[in-house]
């Protein structure tokens, strides 16, 4: 495929991790490239891919599947995919394109300005996907209407950056151009402080108040349920700005701690107030 001419139909694509995110693309992906192939380490996984004939092969050894791609696509947490970007040039022996789906940015790009100038990367987040993970909760259409930011490298080609929006477009999702520093400051306060006000919220809570819990608060303390090991990857590698997006929460939430304690429901209606807005200026 010529520079000017990629076809994601033409493509074969590889997906290095089977689990929501992998799965979900790999059925959004299906029927709309040449071929999608499939690593995952997790026999069980294997398994279920091959019964479901999600992908036309899979392997949990990464030398079988990602010689034959054309795009290669990392579908792990962050910290393995740092790894599997420094290793991808004892495991594929041609030319690439690469793109990633991990929730922190700067590390990844970071693994990938390093790879050998065979292979074509640009980083990649869609906001998307539930508080469980495995191939087993994977769904066609998990994508549709999500944001899905592309991050290029400054030595990112156009090539790729057409490779990846063509991705973009067939999982239905919607392409948000950003730089890493700024993805990884959006998302400290959009989604990595939000999980943790979630597991703080859930652990303070007594258990004797179960018979009482309702809407408020399943639907505050949902993101908890995330997977530890997955959010332990994120916070390491977006530590500065979780801090700095906690910071501002701790800020907040002691004015309104001081006007509770001292009474002053003026201003403590004034301080809800502004939350609510403040939501609704975000959501549009």
């Amino acid at each position: 495929m010529s520079e000017p001419d990629f076809n994601l139909a033409q493509a074969r694509v590889a997906i290095v991790g089977l689990g929501l995110m992998g799965g979900s693309l790999a059925l959004d992906l299906k029927g709309k490239c040449a071929a999608v192939y499939a690593v995952d380490p997790d026999p069980e996984t294997q398994a279920l891919a091959r019964t479901r004939s999600i992908v036309e092969q899979i392997s949990g050894d990464a030398a079988d599947i990602l010689p034959q791609a054309d795009l290669i696509i990392l579908a792990a947490p962050v910290r393995a995919i740092v790894k599997l970007v420094q290793t991808l040039p004892t495991l594929h022996p041609g030319t690439a394109v690469v793109l990633d789906l991990g929730s922190t940015k700067a590390a990844i790009v970071a693994a990938m300005a390093a790879l050998p100038p065979r292979f074509d990367p640009i980083g990649g987040h869609p906001m998307c996907g539930r508080e469980v993970s495995s191939l087993v909760h994977a769904y066609s259409g998990m994508y549709r209407g999500a944001p899905f930011a592309l991050t290029p490298l400054p030595r990112t080609t156009a090539r790729a950056q057409t490779v990846a929006a063509q991705v973009v477009a067939a999982v239905g999702a919607n392409l948000l151009w950003l730089d890493a520093a700024t993805h990884d400051q959006w998302v400290a306060a959009t989604s990595h402080l939000p999980y943790l006000v979630a597991a703080a919220l859930a652990g303070a809570t007594p258990p004797a108040a179960a018979p009482l819990v309702g809407p408020g608060f399943l639907s505050s303390t949902r993101l908890a349920g995330s997977s530890g090991q997955m959010m332990l990857d994120i916070l390491a590698t977006n530590r500065a700005e979780v801090l700095a997006a906690l910071a501002r929460f701790e800020q907040r939430l002691a004015l309104v701690r001081h006007e509770l304690e001292t009474g002053d429901w003026e201003v403590l209606a004034t301080l809800l107030a502004q939350g609510a807005e403040r939501r609704q200026e975000i959501i549009g």
